[in-house]
């Protein structure tokens, strides 16, 4: 039985490893197919991409061929274009060579005529010193002084027909402007002329009773300081009956504190803190009444579009007074002025009227500066937004810049007219009598002048000049010169007409 099961084992081991030897046989042979196969495709592969490696050189190959053919066409074309350029090139050398030979020809033949000519001038020099030298022993002068006198001589009459062709020229200018001038002045004057009234810096401040005049200064004076300290108003409580004088230079402070001393008598409460609380509350109506009454200033006016700091100094201007003559009111005279001017000349009179009102703002400043008010008008009118001609018509009202608009002139002439007629400012007594002495004494100075007068309060000076010294023709030379002199050198309102007076005189006694 063991043999048995033994016999069977043995059958099966056998047969296994058959199995397996069979297995593994059919496993080489399916090995082999797939080699084969591999270097069947590899061999494909490998013919393809030799048969792609020379498409792509035969490829390559043509190409750099071709950029070689073109680059030698190219060296080809550039070589007979230098060849080209040699040849033209040597052309102009010998074309240069042929100039040069020629200009050393010319040369020559000039530095042989510059020589001759030279020779020519010494001789000539040499005869025009030996006539000189006859002239003068013949003359009994020297050629010096012979052009001395000359020049002298044409000085005189040159100045004699220049003098003659001014005055010329003055007469046809007046002749032709000067009447139109003066109507269209009188008309504008006449058509504006308007009273004005002078201001000081004194206020007079009126009360009921002089019982006042204690609760006003109050114990010890407290209330009269801390009323001054608040204001910068002095105050002057004397033995004036129900009067108290304020005094200071500024109208706008003085106005504050005149107000303020109005609401403390009505309220009848007046001690230090009172003071302070009225003053600052007055100090706001004034400042709101300034800008308010500026607008309405332009409303009146017809002018549009200020600048609301502009419209501040207009109304600020009703507070100030130039020589006496309220700042506001000689604005607005200019301004209406000006525009009438500009319409009689075919102007723009808004633009006018807009730089008549302006041309003063520089006088109400906020702060103290140096410069002078008429260009601190312009650099405000510039900052605020106003145009050229009339920046330049403020800042030139005075001949501080150069006038560069035809408004210029226009507000000069208003500004004038309106400071300097009968009535307008005061002038101090001293300062008019200097002007007058100094007009004369200017007109003394000029040689031939024998007496000068300074009359119609100013407006024109008399010359008397000696007949026997001085022509017809010196008189009207000597007339122009003074007035340039005294227009360069004074400042004066309005004009000064010169007028030079020259008579002769025949005096016989009979016996």
């Amino acid at each position: 039985m063991i043999g048995f099961i033994l016999a069977g084992l043995g059958g099966i081991a056998a047969g296994a490893v058959g199995a397996v030897i069979l297995q593994q046989t059919a496993l080489k042979s399916k090995a082999a197919a797939i080699l084969r196969e591999a270097e069947k495709e590899g061999e494909a592969l490998k013919k393809e991409k030799m048969l792609q490696s020379k498409e792509r050189y035969l490829e390559l190959k043509e190409k750099h061929e071709q950029r070689s053919a073109e680059r030698e066409a190219k060296i080809r074309e550039q070589h007979g274009e230098l060849k080209e350029a040699q040849r033209e090139h040597s052309k102009n050398v010998e074309e240069m060579r042929r100039h040069e030979k020629e200009l050393q020809r010319l040369e020559e033949s000039y530095t042989r005529k510059l020589e001759g000519m030279q020779s020519k001038e010494s001789q000539l020099d040499k005869t025009l010193h030996q006539q000189l030298q006859k002239l003068e022993s013949l003359a009994g002068i020297t050629a010096e002084q012979a052009k001395e006198e000359m020049i002298m001589a044409v000085k005189a009459q040159a100045k004699h027909e220049a003098s003659s062709y001014i005055q010329t020229a003055l007469e046809e200018a007046k002749m032709t402007a000067n009447q139109e001038a003066k109507k269209i002045v009188i008309q504008t004057i006449q058509r504006i002329a308007t009273e004005q009234a002078n201001e000081n810096a004194v206020s007079v401040f009126h009360i009921e009773n002089d019982e006042m005049k204690g609760r006003i200064i109050g114990r010890e004076g407290r209330n009269i300081r801390a009323l001054e300290a608040a204001t910068g108003v002095e105050i002057v409580v004397d033995d004036t009956p129900e009067a108290i004088i304020l005094s200071c230079f500024d109208p706008v402070r003085r106005e504050i504190a005149r107000l303020s001393l109005h609401r403390l008598v009505t309220d009848g409460r007046i001690h230090p803190a009172r003071i302070e609380e009225v003053v600052e509350k007055v100090t706001k109506s004034i400042e709101d009444e300034v800008a308010e009454l500026g607008k309405r200033t332009a409303i009146e006016l017809g002018i549009h579009g200020l600048h609301p700091e502009l419209m501040r100094m207009v109304g600020r201007m009703k507070y100030r007074s130039s020589y006496g003559q309220n700042l506001l009111a000689h604005s607005k005279e200019v301004a209406k002025l000006s525009a009438v001017m500009a319409s009689e000349l075919g102007l723009n009179p808004k633009a006018a009227k807009r730089a008549g009102l302006l041309h003063d703002i520089g006088k109400v400043p906020f702060e103290e500066t140096d410069l002078p008010h008429a260009l601190l008008g312009m650099q405000w009118a510039e900052k605020y937004g106003e145009k050229p001609d009339i920046c330049n018509a403020i800042g030139a009202h005075h001949d501080e810049i150069e006038m560069t608009s035809m408004l210029s002139p226009i507000i000069q002439v208003c500004d004038a007219i309106s400071g300097a007629r009968p009535g307008a400012r005061r002038q101090l007594a001293e300062s008019y009598m200097q002007r007058l002495k100094d007009l004369e004494q200017m007109a003394m100075g000029f040689q031939g002048v024998n007496k000068a007068f300074a009359i119609h309060a100013g407006r024109e000076l008399r010359v008397m000049v000696e007949s026997d010294r001085v022509s017809d023709a010196e008189a009207s030379t000597i007339a122009f010169d003074i007035s340039q002199k005294i227009q360069n050198e004074m400042t004066y309102p309005g004009q000064v007409r010169v007028t030079v007076i020259r008579e002769t005189r025949a005096t016989s006694i009979a016996k």
